[in-house]
């Protein structure tokens, strides 16, 4: 499990936070092939496409902005096949305030 995580070692001494942490872990593995199993693709391969899509903030006098990069294909792709809607464009529209 530790392999499919990229975990380091963690040292808890208190039975609940161990409990936690197990649980955590059981968590984000099933999540991981819950996506691998509905785009039937592997998660290293799935991360690497999403890890793509970036959010910058663009300022200017007049105020900013946070924008996220477009998505491809493949990002598209695999929102689909998890029925998730595409992330919003623009997020955090701050105007300058005079």
């Amino acid at each position: 499990m530790k392999g499919a995580l990229g975990l380091r070692p963690v040292y808890h001494y208190r039975e609940d936070r161990i409990r936690a942490h197990i649980q955590l872990c059981w968590l984000a593995l099933l999540l991981i092939r819950v996506v691998e199993n509905a785009t039937g693709d592997t998660w290293r391969n799935l991360r690497h496409e999403l890890d793509r899509m970036h959010l910058i903030t663009l300022a200017t006098s007049d105020g900013t902005v946070a924008q996220r990069s477009a998505t491809t294909p493949g990002q598209k792709a695999i929102l689909d096949a998890l029925n998730l809607p595409e992330p919003p464009r623009f997020f955090d529209f701050m105007p300058t305030t005079d």
